[in-house]
């Protein structure tokens, strides 16, 4: 019965590929058309085009992957990312769209100096790669437990070809007018998911029943109230700094769009961990002793009816392809307005720009997906490291947006460089590492915080020159 969830993925794809081709148009012209989608987004669009970045492999596939052994406390993953959003909507998103700029790196230069943009670029585009990398990862696992004659590479390289085809036709306008349906898709089939799952065990009552005594279950608190926190504080870090996540109320069609669309995205995005945390239960009774726990999702499903399966696995797929789509334009942007533009080609005319951010989409999905490869299996663990790269770039942006008299040139430069070096650090030299973990202190934004905080107090004192203009 393998044809009919094959079946209901292709039309998946066909309306996807139906839906750009007919708003192409949309992003015809340089950069800004098609990488900032003309900046024209109207909050109804940038509602859905955060949730489908925020909502993606590690929000599915990978929470479940952590609730098959940790239960529903999995589910704060997205409540953390639903906190990032509301924040930014509500202190930031219209700030950013004033600014008038297309990243961070180059608002960076506006204010700090060349190389504060350089050191930011090359830390934005390091992150965005590994996020990039995961989505493979999580869309290789769910297509490979979907049709069992594909193996999990070959899921993979399925995964790059929809959602590079997607971003290489319709630019952000694609991304964003796509992820409507994406959220659609990803409702049905989590939601789906996890009740009839819970049917095909009995009903909650017996899913609670037959939850093994070592199973956390739905203890909320179950992974414990430091790493809950250090969860909030790397979403509510990166939902301010994250090149594909600013970008977004960069390309809304004014400031109240942005703000209402980000408000609008973190109410879409709450309630999908908690969801899939339930599904990820559901497996640990249904499939126990899964030895790659990315897997715990997908199998559930797939023991579910033929046509759900589909709809459910469809829905898992389209949070995988939303959030790739979105990075991979995000990422684009930094290559071609940040380094090709500023420095090597800096009088490309409309149509230079287009090719350029097209032949850029496709040198980065070849890259990201062989390092995918390489990428940890362990979703979650692996993109929540890498987001701790963020806490340099998010105290740098928020004081110059808030308290621009304490701002010293220097700050962009040694903030970036020295966040960056406390994430190398913590992993170079694992005892610094256990002893931190030691102090209840779980994960390495805290570490990255204390340095980023110690150096911007540091360069405050050394660094008397005054930034360049203040912030509006």
């Amino acid at each position: 019965m393998n044809w009919i969830p094959l079946s209901i993925v292709l039309i998946y794809i066909i309306l996807l590929y139906l839906i750009t081709w007919l708003t192409r148009r949309l992003s015809r012209g340089g950069m800004v058309a098609y990488l900032l989608a003309g900046r024209g987004l109207p909050f109804w669009v940038v509602a859905p085009l955060l949730t489908g970045l925020a909502v993606g492999g590690a929000s599915t596939v990978g929470v479940a992957q952590s609730a098959y052994k940790n239960g529903i406390s999995a589910g704060w993953y997205n409540a953390a990312w639903a906190a990032g959003a509301f924040l930014v909507g509500l202190f930031a998103a219209s700030r950013y769209r004033k600014m008038e700029v297309a990243t961070l790196p180059e608002f960076f230069e506006r204010h700090y100096s060349i190389s504060g943009r350089v050191i930011g670029v090359i830390g934005q585009l390091l992150l965005q790669i590994v996020i990039i990398s995961v989505q493979y990862v999580a869309g290789g696992a769910i297509l490979s437990s979907l049709l069992p004659d594909i193996s999990f590479h070959q899921g993979m390289f399925i995964t790059a070809v929809v959602f590079v085809g997607i971003t290489l036709i319709g630019g952000f306008w694609a991304a964003g007018l796509t992820n409507i349906i994406n959220v659609i898709l990803i409702y049905v089939g989590v939601l789906l998911g996890a009740i009839i799952a819970i049917g095909k065990i009995g009903g909650l009552r017996e899913l609670v029943a037959r939850i093994p005594s070592q199973h956390p279950g739905f203890d909320l608190g179950a992974i414990g109230f430091p790493l809950i926190l250090a969860w909030f504080i790397v979403m509510c870090t990166m939902a301010f700094s994250v090149q594909s996540v600013v970008q977004i109320s960069f390309a809304a069609k004014h400031s109240s769009s942005a703000k209402k669309g980000f408000i609008l995205g973190g109410l879409i995005i709450l309630p999908v961990g908690f969801i899939s945390a339930v599904i990820g239960i559901a497996a640990s009774i249904l499939h126990p002793g899964i030895i790659d726990t990315a897997e715990a999702l997908p199998r559930t499903v797939l023991s579910l009816s033929p046509l759900v399966a589909g709809l459910v696995l469809a829905g898992l797929w389209a949070a995988d392809v939303s959030t790739a789509s979105a990075l991979l334009v995000g990422s684009a942007t930094l290559v071609v307005g940040d380094l090709i533009k500023r420095f090597t080609a800096p009088d490309l005319q409309e149509k230079g720009e287009r090719v350029i951010s097209r032949i850029t989409v496709f040198v980065l999905s070849v890259f990201t997906y062989l390092l995918a490869v390489f990428v940890s299996s362990d979703i979650l663990k692996t993109l929540l490291i890498g987001l701790s790269l963020t806490t340099g770039y998010t105290l740098v942006t928020l004081m110059t947006l808030f308290w621009p008299q304490v701002c010293r040139r220097g700050h962009a430069t040694w903030t970036l460089l020295m966040s960056m070096a406390a994430l190398a650090v913590w992993f170079v030299f694992p005892r610094m590492a256990s002893f931190f973990q030691g102090i209840r202190l779980p994960h390495p934004i805290y570490f990255c915080w204390i340095v980023s905080l110690v150096t911007f107090f540091l360069v405050a004192v050394i660094d008397r020159r005054k930034i360049k203009e203040q912030a509006d």
